[in-house]
């Protein structure tokens, strides 16, 4: 019989978020979202931004729960019924707060880069990457405050 939890963990450069048995996470490639249940594939990907959600295992009596972290950058691994992600930055959705997110996003809409200016494409780039990061960060914050936590 397959097991019904797989080992996660998420790590950053600075530290090590959460480690635990989870029966799903949904993980934010750079291409899209993917799935991941017990005995999965082995598989590694290249993460992109996006909402990391992980469904914990119930474990000692205690019911379990989702917990979802904005992810942005880095790598994830999936072998022998463990996940690993390898983080460039990652912030526990819980962290977020809505007035935060909306100044961040207001700032990062309100820049602009001069025509004549070096590298205008990579200033561009980086300016709609900040924007994109700011909306997630808006609507995760929005999503904590409707479920109350």
């Amino acid at each position: 019989m397959a097991e019904k939890t797989f080992h996660c963990s998420v790590v950053t450069p600075t530290e090590k978020l959460i480690e635990g048995e989870m029966t799903y996470a949904s993980v934010p490639a750079w291409d899209g979202l993917f799935g991941v249940l017990p005995s999965r594939a082995p598989l590694l990907a290249r993460l992109g931004l996006g909402e990391l959600q992980l469904h914990n295992a119930a474990v000692d009596g205690s019911p379990g729960g989702e917990q979802s972290f904005l992810i942005d950058g880095g790598f994830v691994k999936m072998a022998d019924n463990n996940l690993t992600i390898l983080a460039e930055r990652a912030i526990p959705a819980d962290q977020l707060t809505l007035t935060d997110a909306e100044a961040e996003l207001a700032e990062a809409e309100a820049r602009t880069v001069p025509a004549d200016a070096q590298n205008l494409a990579a200033q561009q780039t980086k300016i709609r990457q900040d924007v994109a990061r700011a909306q997630l960060k808006v609507r995760m914050a929005k999503d904590i405050q409707t479920q109350g936590i």
